[in-house]
């Protein structure tokens, strides 16, 4: 599956931990190397999806930073 047709789940808004707890119920349904793209504002999230990701054995494959957002990667391991 390329990156462009992964899902796109806009969680800007929402404060730590409520991005990551739902990025794992997203992956919950994905097989293995689907993945999703977060897109989150909290200054925490790139600590705590590199944690999620690490922990979890999940790929962190790309971390983009925008005006509004970051944008995160994730293919389920």
């Amino acid at each position: 599956m390329s990156e462009t047709s992964y899902p796109i789940l806009d969680f800007t808004g929402l404060k730590c931990p409520l991005p990551v707890l739902k990025a794992r119920r997203a992956l919950k349904d994905k097989a293995s190397g689907e993945g999703i793209i977060i897109l989150a504002d909290d200054p925490a999230a790139p600590l705590d999806f590199e944690h999620f990701c690490e922990t979890a054995g999940h790929e962190l494959q790309d971390v983009t930073r925008h005006e509004a957002h970051i944008a995160f990667t994730i293919v389920k391991g």
